[in-house]
């Protein structure tokens, strides 16, 4: 399937990329934590700024679209924590199964949405990441700030600190700002927040790839399997189960089960590594299922397009 190709062949060579450039070329630590640092305190929050502010809040129904979103990734970050115990899990690895279960990554999305429904789809898409960005950075933050190792580098600090100080919030909040007020902005402020924002993915996916371990321990792969199968498969069949009778159809529809069947974003690994996550486990579970997804994304594009279709 050519789409399949465009949208995930290159992140799994990106991750490749990381992978290598570590081992071989760029082994000092200290490259990669300016990388990190970059990615997540400039590059991610000018995305999240410029996707958002640019989203026309007014062509799709709100509501079934807020709900359909809303629900599912509370109720499967709601699982994720009451799975704590019986997968003894240590506060770092639990915040990685909660990141590795509810994050998505945009940029595939967009590429599925495009291939879909052409401009409709890129606009409906990117309204349905205006609900779910938002939403699952207070998530994991709160479960990070909560759960996440705490040290010299990883201090604990109040949640609302967190959620104050935290660039990704603080990207979305911006971008919503501008979005609802109807705030343009100057022409040389948005070209700089659109070059600052086209690094993001790339750096991200790099960083993750950089980190990624191939070889994983027993336990890694009941987690990676735990956040795979939430992520890839009872999130989107949630959502889709949720948006049916709710009257969602066409590019709405294929939207929102599209923003919940994507793998997760190699900004987990970065929030991952800020606020005391797993990282080694966040990096094996968003290189995992991105590898999965080559199989799962086709069933899932399937299955949406039969459903709309018939809608």
């Amino acid at each position: 399937m050519n789409l399949v190709a465009t949208a995930i062949v290159p992140i799994v060579l990106i991750l490749a990329a990381g992978v290598l450039l570590r081992r071989r070329y760029l082994k000092e630590p200290g490259f990669w934590r300016g990388l990190e640092w970059m990615s997540y305190r400039v590059f991610t929050p000018a995305l999240f700024i410029t996707s958002i502010a640019d989203t026309d809040l007014t062509i799709v129904p709100i509501g079934p679209l807020l709900l359909s979103l809303a629900v599912p990734i509370l109720l499967v970050a709601g699982i994720v924590i009451a799975l704590r115990r019986p997968l003894r899990a240590n506060g770092p690895q639990l915040t990685s199964l909660v990141q590795g279960s509810i994050r998505i990554n945009t940029y595939i999305g967009l590429i599925f949405a495009t291939a879909l429904h052409g401009h409709e789809g890129v606009a409906t898409f990117a309204l349905a990441s205006a609900v779910v960005v938002p939403l699952v950075n207070v998530i994991c933050v709160s479960v990070l700030a909560a759960y996440g190792e705490k040290s010299s580098s990883h201090p604990r600090v109040p949640i609302w600190r967190e959620f104050l100080e935290n660039p990704l919030i603080q990207g979305c909040t911006i971008g919503l700002a501008l979005n609802l007020l109807a705030l343009p902005l100057p022409g040389f402020i948005a070209a700089t927040l659109t070059m600052l924002a086209a690094p993001a993915l790339a750096c991200g996916t790099l960083i993750a790839g950089a980190a990624l371990h191939i070889t994983f321990r027993k336990r890694d792969i009941l987690d990676i399997g735990v956040a795979t199968i939430l992520k890839l498969a009872a999130l989107p069949a949630a959502a889709a189960a949720l948006a049916i009778p709710l009257g969602a159809t066409g590019a709405t529809l294929t939207s929102i089960v599209l923003i919940c069947a994507i793998p997760t974003a190699p900004s987990a690994y970065v929030l991952a590594t800020k606020m005391g996550g797993d990282t080694r486990l966040m990096a094996s579970i968003t290189g995992t299922q991105t590898i999965l997804a080559v199989a799962t994304l086709p069933v899932a594009l399937m299955l949406v397009d039969h459903i709309a279709g018939n809608g």
